[in-house]
């Protein structure tokens, strides 16, 4: 019912700045909790960020809170994801996924899209 297709994923040195981009498909998409996920080689999905379906509420990750911003604009079906500060341990592939419930757990979204590659080099 929900197709994301990530996007703005690539390589960006320590210290720099990428924004990451999901582009969404469906009728309802202002309807969802957005959120973000990464995978870094040899390591579990973790949670990254969320924002509620109006974007009134966000939650992050201890380990990107203050470097990361979420943020979704409905009238274009689009959520982003603005990295700054970025750390080589911000390494992985990125996903988006929509979720009925705002919340953390990756077990609660619904819709998952491709994912996009983010290496910060040292």
């Amino acid at each position: 019912q929900v197709q994301l297709v990530e996007s703005g994923g690539g390589l960006v040195q320590a210290g720099g700045s990428l924004r990451l981009s999901c582009a969404a498909s469906g009728r309802t998409f202002s309807s969802y909790a957005m959120g973000w996920f990464r995978q870094g080689p040899g390591k579990e999905r973790d949670f990254v960020a969320a924002i509620n379906w109006s974007g009134g509420s966000t939650s992050y990750a201890d380990s990107v809170k203050g470097r990361l911003t979420i943020s979704r604009d409905n009238a274009k079906n689009r959520v982003y994801l603005q990295m700054n500060s970025l750390k080589p341990e911000d390494t992985g592939v990125y996903y988006c996924a929509a979720a009925m419930l705002f919340g953390s757990s990756e077990g609660t979204y619904r819709y998952w899209g491709q994912g996009t590659q983010v290496t910060v080099s040292s």
